[in-house]
């Protein structure tokens, strides 16, 4: 069979199939391109959406520098590689142990020499929050580990300058602190924009070859306080006693002074008005001062009266009893005579 002499050749076909897909792909891709291109766009935009959440700062960067920082909310940065952001919290308390970790030991951070040349093994627990984004991002590169060394070297210079007693028992308070003082002022030299908002002594205590010794040591002195304490109580309590008693005793013997002094003025008083009455009439005044005594006196003796002429005619009286029996006639004036 021959070939048809009026049909294109085979090179001439395919060319022609190639210009007509051509066409149809140009005109396909007039339409795709644009869809396309905003697909990728939004992909691209899509992750500069960031959300800040509350209590926290974002800090954006353009091409490293930093530019600006964004507020809690929804907000919007271009992706990389022109801008970056990083989200800090600016409230959170955080917190870092130094001597041990999760409630294990560690010596070579807890060991540490006192004041006084004794070994002791101190804990220690660091709060703080994120002061300046800026600087705890860009000034530091791993704040959280120079934190730690700060601790370190600040807990150490401060046991270091105690007794084993005062870190341990006496000013437990004083260490915490010196400690957090010195924290702070190393963490503004290093421009970390951290600040410590608690310093908290876990635990104080000697090596474990010498602890129960020197616990006994510890019970033993507060033991001695306790005793000191009581005596003091007991001290408080009787002293203002023994004051009020001694003041009692004192008013009491200033008013018998005072009475004392009171009658010895008035005898005194009398005494001279008895003078001078004695003065003007001294018969008549000795013979009232008689008659005065010996009221006071006879009211309590047993009395006999006796006549005058009676008395030069009778033998002298000796009474032997306390109530002698007398003859009639010399039986007292006030006890009847019987038989009369």
């Amino acid at each position: 069979m021959s070939p048809r002499y009026d049909e294109p050749p085979f090179e001439e076909q395919l060319t022609q199939q190639f210009e007509r897909a051509h066409k149809l792909l140009k005109k396909y891709l007039s339409k795709i391109l644009p869809i396309a291109a905003g697909l990728i766009a939004v992909l691209w935009l899509a992750p500069g959406i960031y959300s800040v959440n509350p209590g926290h700062v974002g800090v954006v960067r353009t091409f490293g520098k930093e530019t600006a920082r964004t507020q809690p909310g929804l907000n919007f940065r271009f992706p990389w590689p022109f801008q970056q952001a990083d989200v800090v919290s600016v409230e959170q308390i955080r917190r870092i142990e130094v001597g041990f970790r999760a409630g294990q030991r560690v010596p070579e951070e807890a060991l540490m020499l006192t004041g006084d040349e004794n070994i002791v093994e101190a804990q220690i627990v660091v709060q703080y929050r994120v002061a300046d984004p800026s600087k705890f991002l860009f000034r530091l590169r791993e704040p959280e580990v120079a934190l730690g060394a700060a601790t370190e070297v600040a807990l150490r210079s401060t046991v270091g300058s105690m007794t084993i007693d005062q870190v341990m028992i006496e000013e437990r308070a004083k260490v915490q602190d010196d400690a957090r003082i010195f924290i702070q002022r190393l963490m503004d030299a290093y421009d970390s924009g951290l600040v410590i908002t608690e310093v908290k002594l876990q635990a104080a205590d000697p090596p474990d070859a010498v602890r129960d010794a020197f616990h006994d040591v510890v019970r033993a002195r507060e033991d001695k306080e306790k005793l000191i304490n009581q005596a003091k109580g007991y001290q408080a309590d009787i002293l203002p006693k023994a004051r009020g008693e001694a003041q009692k005793i004192l008013r009491e013997a200033e008013g018998y002074k005072e009475k004392r002094v009171l009658l010895a003025q008035g005898e005194a008083s009398r005494f001279l008005s008895v003078l001078a009455e004695y003065e003007k009439a001294r018969e008549v005044t000795r013979d009232r001062l008689h008659l005065e005594t010996m009221e006071k006196i006879l009211p309590d003796t047993d009395k006999v009266i006796l006549d005058g002429d009676l008395g030069q005619r009778l033998l002298p009286l000796m009474p032997l009893g306390s109530s002698p029996t007398l003859p009639p006639m010399l039986r007292p004036a006030t006890e009847p005579v019987k038989g009369r």
